[in-house]
């Protein structure tokens, strides 16, 4: 479902510098780090703009910009978004990340001092006074401080959803809105409350949303999930989500609160939009979160949500493991499909699906296949703990979409050549190799195919 939301808040660039550490400098016991790669994006409410314009959604981006050159990089960064800005008469923030083997070092942070309020214009009020869905993103940068844009906010809390991510240094939500998203320091220290745990997310809960006037606030608590609290009498709901480990945490709360958005203003009830943003929220950390955002769109599903299969590939990558792929229709998944995809990740560290769509199905098979749509063929090969990720593609054969993914081992089951797979000429292109594991005889679709017809 695409619908079009308006996001409100600060903008920020965020800038990776990716490289190796092989030496100390020799005038001080630092390291080094010869710089592979710089990687600029959107932060704040950028990203936030950034990340729901991927998912499909129209974007209008209500801001506040400079007119120096992190302003003009951010201006080309977002033209996937309606940009409606005003003028902030202060640095643009920028937040450089030294980083090597995927791993922060040290954070340089520029223009980060406290601005004046920013200048809100007709045009910033309007496009919140006809949006459909919106989404506040405060990163303490003052815009929702601005007396124009808090009573537009207001306003909108009357008529439409609105999902309010606060900060420390940012202004009160206004009353009415359909959640805010603190996290738990920013809820304790909001709250007065000592502690930690769920205990300590559900006090500050209540007392916040009292204090606010809020339908409902979600406390995240990062691996531990998120806590919602809809009503006081009622028991407070956690929803807890799988663990990642090693993930970078950049843009956590900015993928949950857009998922919150999403769900609430689809109709879904607090619980079950606050159980499907702490899913995608780990599916985003687990594909390598906001590292995938500067590479290709490609579609792939890990935990079950669209992701970028590069991010996860480069993730394994960049740990020193194997990146193993295969592919199929895998329509009416059966016994040998599942022997052969977990001897498949058996050869490496993390194993990618290449899956063929249902019009790509349909070319290859037949007007009467696939029996399963896409989306059910996806989520069964995800249920299997030897999948970690799946990636559709549309042509014929999966060439491009291993390109795209460039994986040390290509897998097949059964008795083929080099000369059968026009894959095993691609994946050597990069120094790949093609593999073929034992094939299980007497397990087919067709034949299971024709045995339920027959049944039924």
């Amino acid at each position: 479902m695409s619908l079009a939301i308006t996001v409100v808040g600060d903008l920020l660039l965020d800038v990776d510098l990716d490289g190796a550490v092989e030496r100390l400098s020799p005038d001080a016991p630092v390291p080094v780090v010869d710089v592979a790669e710089v990687v600029r994006r959107p932060g704040g409410a950028g990203l936030v703009a950034r990340l729901l314009a991927r998912d499909g959604h129209r974007v209008t981006l209500v801001t506040a910009l400079g007119d120096d050159e992190a302003a003009g990089r951010l201006r080309a960064l977002l033209d996937d978004v309606t940009l409606v800005a005003g003028a902030t008469h202060a640095p643009t923030p920028v937040k450089t990340r030294l980083r090597t083997a995927a791993h922060p070092i040290a954070r340089i942070d520029e223009g980060t001092g406290r601005p004046p309020v920013p200048e809100a214009t007709d045009a910033m009020v309007a496009a919140i006074d006809a949006a459909e869905v919106v989404l506040v993103a405060d990163y303490g940068r003052r815009l929702t401080e601005e007396t124009a844009v808090r009573a537009a906010l207001a306003r909108a809390a009357r008529r439409v959803t609105v999902v309010w991510d606060p900060h420390p240094r940012g202004s009160a939500p206004v009353q009415g809105v359909a959640a805010v998203t603190p996290n738990l320091k920013e809820a304790a220290a909001a709250a007065d409350v000592a502690g930690s745990g769920i205990a300590a997310a559900d006090e500050a809960a209540l007392r916040l949303r009292e204090s606010w006037r809020a339908a409902a606030v979600v406390v995240t608590m990062g691996e531990h999930g998120a806590l919602l609290r809809a009503s006081r009498g009622g028991l407070p709901f956690v929803a807890k989500g799988d663990r990642v480990d090693g993930a970078d945490p950049c843009g956590a709360g900015d993928r949950f609160a857009a998922t919150l958005a999403v769900a609430l203003a689809g109709g879904a009830t607090p619980t079950d939009a606050v159980t499907t943003a702490v899913a995608e929220t780990g599916a985003f950390l687990a594909a390598g979160g906001v590292a995938g955002l500067a590479r290709p769109a490609n579609t792939v599903r890990l935990g079950g949500t669209d992701r970028d299969a590069i991010a996860v590939a480069e993730r394994v990558r960049a740990g020193g493991g194997t990146v193993v792929a295969t592919g199929g229709c895998f329509d009416l998944l059966h016994a040998g499909h599942a022997r052969t995809l977990s001897a498949a990740r058996a050869l490496g560290d993390c194993l990618i699906v290449c899956l063929n769509s249902d019009d790509s199905v349909r070319g290859l098979k037949g007007q009467e296949r696939p029996i399963m749509p896409e989306a059910d063929r996806v989520d069964l090969l995800l249920a299997l703990e030897c999948v970690d990720a799946v990636l559709v593609f549309g042509e014929d054969t999966p060439v491009e979409a291993i390109r795209r993914i460039r994986p040390d081992i290509w897998v097949k089951g059964g008795d083929y050549t080099a000369a059968d797979l026009p894959e095993a000429a691609v994946i050597a292109e990069w120094g790949g190799r093609a593999v073929t594991v034992p094939f299980h005889p007497g397990r087919s679709t067709t034949k299971l195919a024709a045995a339920l017809a027959a049944v039924g």
